[in-house]
């Protein structure tokens, strides 16, 4: 196919797709599928090889959000029936994060529901990131407290954070209607702070919100405009008791699409296949590999995601390797560019048979499990 000879020659150069092919890739049958998983595959083995980096979730906060995003099961009203919980101590949020570097995790992703930070707050997570880090001190940790004010990412850089967390979610023109308590242009500032205080930005999407193609599109240029060092792809988790409850619009086949849609737009980005995989690409998540270089390990902030042993039987199953801490995540080029993920040497910046499957907008809820272990629980984590 012409069209993806094209875009993997883009992207071995680096070279951006145009809209109308980004477009395209979606946009292509079941038929041509594998072509497409194929294409995209040789642009992710160019950049980071058969390298699958595991990332760890760690819910410092549940709960209670005063935001209104029509996604989160921790949204104001929201009915979901998840687990509520204030502040995690340093201890207790090192401990959990011990639980997922020990089941392989290179990076800890520390998370507050919330607006954004007090400093105060800033504080909290200052003394957990020190905490971890005198644990293990090659671990990542990334950062995800919500928008920031004027020198709060500044000092989580001082305090060892590596990476800032902040996802776009969809594109701008819609953006209005799945929050109205805060705008797209606050996203996009707080990822531009990040980037100035020198951490790593990462900032995603959730795909499966309704939205049509060409917001999936519109996003991902956005976000490759922001050039993040990693895009976290996730896959809305249809919560009962949230506003997008009864929205199933995602199949395996469309899942992987849109990962090879975003991996040709940004080729040489940490692509991260988050929240929602086990939901929506069900059986098909080894393929999704061979699009994503990146993974989480275990529980979501809500959710209950697979077992970590069965995240490490897939990789291995699949043909890839878990990165290693002594390896650098990104290319060259964009590790010795600037900016502070960690994975960076010296800091540096940082056609198919018919598949049985539930109809597309039939729910299923079975798929949803709330997080019931790990942080803020007796039980053993997920790692």
């Amino acid at each position: 196919m012409d069209l993806l000879n094209t875009l993997v020659d883009k992207g071995l150069r680096r070279e951006p797709p145009t809209r109308e092919e980004a477009l395209a890739v979606l946009a292509t049958s079941d038929d041509e599928l594998l072509d497409v998983v194929a294409a995209a595959g040789k642009v992710r083995r160019h950049w980071f090889g058969r390298r699958v980096k595991l990332n760890y979730l760690v819910n410092l906060k549940s709960g209670l959000c005063p935001e209104d995003c029509s996604y989160c099961s921790q949204r104001l009203g929201s009915k979901a029936e998840i687990l509520k919980y204030t502040w995690l101590k340093p201890d207790e949020a090192s401990a959990a994060a011990a639980a997922g570097v020990s089941g392989g995790a290179k990076r800890v992703c520390l998370v507050a529901s919330g607006r954004g930070p007090t400093d105060r707050d800033v504080d909290r997570v200052s003394e957990t990131i020190k905490a971890i880090k005198e644990q293990n001190e090659s671990v990542e940790v990334c950062a995800c407290l919500g928008l920031l004010s004027d020198g709060q990412a500044e000092r989580l850089r001082e305090a060892g954070a590596d990476a800032y967390n902040h996802n776009l979610n969809t594109s701008e023109s819609t953006y209005g209607d799945i929050t109205t308590t805060h705008t797209y242009a606050d996203r996009v500032d707080t990822v531009q702070k990040a980037h100035a205080a020198g951490l790593s930005a990462c900032s995603g999407l959730i795909a499966g919100m309704g939205e049509s193609d060409e917001d999936l599109v519109d996003v991902v240029f956005s976000l490759r405009e922001l050039d993040p060092d990693s895009v976290p792809v996730n896959f809305l988790i249809p919560f009962e008791g949230t506003p997008l409850a009864k929205e199933w619009n995602l199949t395996p086949q469309r899942c992987l699409r849109i990962l090879a849609m975003t991996r040709f737009v940004c080729p040489d980005v940490e692509v991260r296949i988050a929240g929602g995989r086990e939901v929506h690409l069900r059986t098909m998540q080894p393929l999704a590999l061979h699009l994503a270089n990146s993974i989480f390990l275990g529980d979501y902030l809500t959710s209950e995601g697979q077992a970590g042993r069965a995240d490490l039987e897939m990789i291995a199953d699949a043909g890839f390797e878990v990165e290693g801490t002594d390896q650098v995540t990104l290319p060259e080029h964009r590790a010795t560019a600037g900016g502070g993920c960690g994975s960076h040497e010296g800091g540096g910046a940082c056609g198919s048979a018919p598949v049985t499957e539930a109809p597309v907008n039939e729910p299923r809820t079975d798929l949803v499990a709330v997080r019931r272990r790990g942080a803020g629980t007796d039980l053993a984590p997920n790692a």
